[in-house]
């Protein structure tokens, strides 16, 4: 299976569509691993209901998302609520999702501390038989390919001072274009940027 990611707004190619999706509230970590013992097996998504930091039943979300991965499933598309909650879409991780570095990183939490399931070890598994767990690690080592290179030339300088979080997303935005023609689109968008002083267009503030 090819893997396939995406920079940006989170695809929902999943088992119904999010408008119809239901709605689960949870007080704690506990809360969210005991809905997921019971329901991880389900087809997604769900809207996950959680309070905001300045409430006593905050759930930080470093901690919401080494649960999901626990029970092989990620998060995606963040919502607003009202003053006391906001909410996330979440749903059973696809098998050609690409790993991040930062979910990788809560992966090895879970399983130092013994959080780790039998689904979420399965849908890791998945993920390194298709070549989506490795994926995005030239991207995290912020390695620039060769047509990258290519046309920066001169440029570089900007492109070395971009922040990291900037250049990480770039790189991934041009390694998840879908078609060649995709790809130098982007990668002409880089060099445009750059020679105008500018980030790529989708990380512009």
């Amino acid at each position: 299976m090819p893997v396939r990611a995406a920079t940006g707004p989170k695809r929902t190619d999943m088992a119904r569509p999010a408008e119809t999706a239901p709605v689960v509230t949870v007080r704690s970590r506990q809360d969210l691993r005991d809905w997921l013992a019971q329901h991880h097996a389900e087809p997604g998504p769900v809207w996950l209901v959680a309070y905001r930091p300045h409430h006593a039943d905050y759930l930080a979300p470093e901690a919401s998302t080494e649960e999901l991965l626990c029970w092989g499933w990620i998060n995606s598309l963040p919502r607003a609520l009202d003053a006391d909650r906001s909410m996330i879409l979440i749903a059973p991780r696809r098998p050609d999702s690409a790993w991040s570095a930062v979910n990788k990183r809560l992966v090895e939490q879970a399983r130092a501390s013994g959080a780790m399931t039998e689904a979420g070890e399965a849908s890791i598994a998945a993920s390194q038989a298709n070549g989506a767990w490795s994926f995005l690690d030239d991207v995290e080592r912020l390695e620039r390919p060769a047509d990258l290179d290519l046309a920066l030339g001169p440029l570089v300088a900007g492109w070395d001072a971009f922040p990291r979080s900037v250049k990480r997303a770039a790189l991934e935005w041009v390694k998840t274009a879908r078609t060649a023609g995709t790809r130098a689109k982007r990668i002409e968008d880089i060099r445009a940027s750059l020679a105008q002083g500018l980030r790529p267009t989708p990380f512009r503030r």
